[in-house]
């Protein structure tokens, strides 16, 4: 997954942490991440990732396409 987005010239990162999933979610929130791909056993059985936004939280679950493509479509926007 993390290889799609660099394709896709998207930065990331994996948090291989052994801590709960909320600490991690806390964390990235108190960094600023502005978006959180998790990727739980549920979402690799769906080939999802759920999507959260800092500051505005769980937006649901999507492809990882999906996501790559609203992603590259809301840079385009505020670039102009």
């Amino acid at each position: 997954m993390l290889q799609l987005l660099q394709e896709h010239e998207i930065r990331g990162s994996v948090d291989h942490r052994d801590e709960k999933i909320g600490r991690k979610i806390r964390d990235a929130e108190v960094q600023k991440v502005p978006f959180m791909l998790i990727v739980g056993e549920k979402e690799q059985e769906q080939r999802q990732v759920a999507v959260r936004r800092h500051g505005q939280g769980d937006q649901g679950s999507v492809s990882l396409q999906a996501f790559v493509d609203q992603f590259k479509e809301e840079i385009s926007e505020y670039l102009g």
